[in-house]
């Protein structure tokens, strides 16, 4: 063989392996990413109190049962586990992974869980069983209300939204395209009360509605990211097949109110993550007692 043609071979092969191995490592590489949160409103109690999110698994397992994805949960410490939908997939029959994760910290840790657009996408009784089993498992079912979380006295909120299927905006037209307005949020959440408010939602797109209804923190997934990471510009598609989705992971402020966007663990119908490794999001709550 030519050496010009064997020299050109190995550089395509090498640059090959290097895309392998990159890509590799961009689906199964967990990072932790901690975000803190500092609010006058956060009771006294609550400063120090640490949230581990976990959002958009489609049934994706991190080494033998989940484990390297349990070892991150525990090393956080965490003082409450929250899961932002889209933990399971509506194609897998079993739920076997899901299961397996939710035994196994629903055990040890708070855990509170509301859907995604894909479990929605279960038949009604497939749906209640699913429910059910989590409940048995010590998960924490939310379905639109709210739960008071208690501290040495003082209180925060945790409220669970059901973000309906027809507010998701998939081009394909699946669902009707209709904006998630203020009403809605009213008519599924009622009025926000008086403590400091976390709001649960798996679609993080509608953080207007939210942070005009008075959730202070709101905690959302679904948008993986943007499943292709471009530095300084951030998510390049959402679900919805738009590009460069507005909020698509990390922290974002509006008036004061905050938004957390976990880029998720799984890949979804994607199929691939691109400079974008599955992450466990670690929130820190500081009461902020500055003047």
């Amino acid at each position: 063989m030519d050496e010009k043609i064997k020299s050109s071979l190995h550089k395509f092969l090498l640059k090959g392996a290097s895309v392998a191995t990159s890509l590799f490592v961009e689906n199964h590489m967990l990072q932790i990413s901690e975000y803190q949160i500092m609010s006058k409103e956060v009771p006294k109690a609550f400063d120090g109190y640490r949230i581990v999110q976990l959002s958009d698994l489609h049934s994706k397992c991190f080494g033998n049962d989940n484990e390297r994805l349990i070892r991150k949960i525990h090393l956080a410490n965490p003082d409450l586990v929250v899961m932002t939908g889209d933990m399971s997939t509506r194609n897998d029959r079993t739920h076997e992974v899901f299961y397996h994760l939710a035994e196994t910290i629903g055990t040890i840790y708070p855990c509170y869980y509301v859907v995604g657009n894909h479990e929605q996408n279960m038949k009604k009784t497939e749906l209640n069983k699913f429910f059910s089993h989590l409940s048995e498992l010590g998960i924490h079912v939310m379905k639109n209300d709210r739960v008071e979380i208690q501290r040495d006295g003082e209180s925060i909120d945790l409220y669970g939204l059901w973000f309906p299927l027809k507010y998701y905006r998939e081009a394909k037209d699946a669902y009707h395209k209709e904006k998630f307005g203020g009403k809605d949020m009213k008519r599924a959440m009622g009025r926000v009360q008086d403590h400091y408010g976390i709001l649960l939602t798996h679609n993080p797109l509608s953080f207007e509605t939210y942070s005009d209804w008075g959730a202070d923190l709101t905690l959302g997934g679904h948008v993986h990211g943007g499943m292709i990471r471009l530095p300084f510009i951030g998510g390049l598609l959402s679900p919805e097949r738009q590009f460069f989705p507005k909020y698509s992971g990390g922290v974002y402020d509006r008036n004061g109110k905050k938004l957390v966007v976990s880029r998720g663990l799984g890949s979804g119908i994607f199929g691939a993550r691109i400079f974008n490794c599955p992450e466990v999001v670690v929130i820190t709550l500081y009461h902020d007692n500055t003047d």
